[in-house]
Order: C-alpha cells, then sequence, then structure tokens
C-alpha cells in the first residue's frame, strides 16, 4: 500500500520546518507570523515591478496617452483631479 505523502515547507522568517496541517503554516508560530507581517508594513519587503496582464499593458497605454491629450486647466490641474479634490 502505497504512503500518503505529508506535505512541508520551511518557515519563511526562522526556517523550521513546518508540516501543512499545522495550525500557523506556512509560519511555525505566531511570533514568526508577527515578524513577517512586522516586514511588510516596514517596507523590507516589497513587490518589485508591477503585476500586468500583458493584454492590459496595451490598454494603459491608451488610456496614459489619452490622459496626456487632455488640456488643462489655467491652474494647471486636469478638470478631474480638480473635482477629486473637492469631493
Amino acid at each position: 500500500m502505497p504512503r500518503k505523502r505529508i506535505r512541508s515547507l520551511r518557515c519563511p522568517t526562522c526556517r523550521k520546518i513546518v508540516l501543512r496541517k499545522d495550525a500557523e503554516f506556512p509560519f511555525c508560530s505566531e511570533r514568526c507570523r508577527r515578524i513577517d507581517l512586522g516586514k511588510w508594513a516596514s517596507g523590507a519587503y516589497v513587490i518589485s515591478r508591477p503585476l500586468t496582464d500583458p493584454e492590459a499593458v496595451g490598454d494603459a497605454e491608451v488610456r496614459q496617452a489619452r490622459f496626456e491629450q487632455r488640456p488643462a486647466r489655467a491652474d494647471g490641474h486636469t478638470k478631474e483631479s480638480h473635482e477629486r479634490r473637492r469631493s
């Protein structure tokens, strides 16, 4: 009879082995979970580049081109930015 494989990973904070069935998975403890959260909150972890859909890139370029073609108001702001500041 084949043995069932138990999946495990290492805790991203302290590198201890953690089983998938553990309550704090993928961390080994609440302490490691909070350390990781603190690193995200302080900016120690960042996403290096924006995640984009290749099809959405073309749409974003079209929207940016349209935005750049809009005439600015006398105070240097577009109508949309003025309305956002008022609300």
